[in-house]
């Protein structure tokens, strides 16, 4: 199966404005893809890095479904370091976001912060946090949020396959 097809199979639907493949699950299946700025009709997809691991994504919504989001905002602000790492991953955010010939939204979403974030410091979204981390190494924000996911991957097989 190719990775179209397998990015269909995770999400249960057709993907939509899938770039690449930008992180792989422990086992070759994909596990995070890149994503256009904005769809072909002009629509804003305002997360550059989509998670698509279907055990990834469980784990990141457990953490979320237990109050995460609020809790890893309130932490980003208490903790220099946190806060750090947030900012410069949504400097590199924008510079990832391009515009394209159709931009329903004029562009306004070009500036936005990872998972659609239009606040400095806020948090929306941690499956979008996770997913920058795994394509983007180095990002301490999210590396501690996937941690706390653990095991972000299932420990014997692909999940997908």
């Amino acid at each position: 199966m190719d990775d179209q097809a397998l990015i269909d199979a995770q999400l249960g639907r057709p993907a939509r404005g899938v770039v690449r493949v930008a992180a792989r699950c422990p086992f070759g299946a994909p596990a995070v893809t890149e994503q256009r700025s904005y769809l072909e009709d002009g629509e804003p997809f305002p997360t550059t890095y989509y998670l698509t691991c279907p055990h990834a994504v469980r784990r990141v919504s457990a953490l979320e479904d237990a109050g995460g989001v609020a809790r890893w905002e309130r932490l980003t602000h208490d903790d220099e370091a946190l806060a750090a790492s947030l900012a410069t991953a949504t400097a590199r955010q924008r510079a990832l976001r391009t515009p394209a010939p159709k931009m329903a939204d004029g562009g306004a979403s070009l500036a936005l912060g990872i998972g659609g974030t239009a606040h400095e410091g806020t948090i929306k979204c941690l499956h979008a946090h996770v997913a920058f981390a795994l394509a983007e190494p180095g990002y301490d924000l999210g590396d501690r949020i996937a941690a706390e996911a653990d095991p972000l991957f299932p420990p014997d097989r692909c999940c997908t396959a």
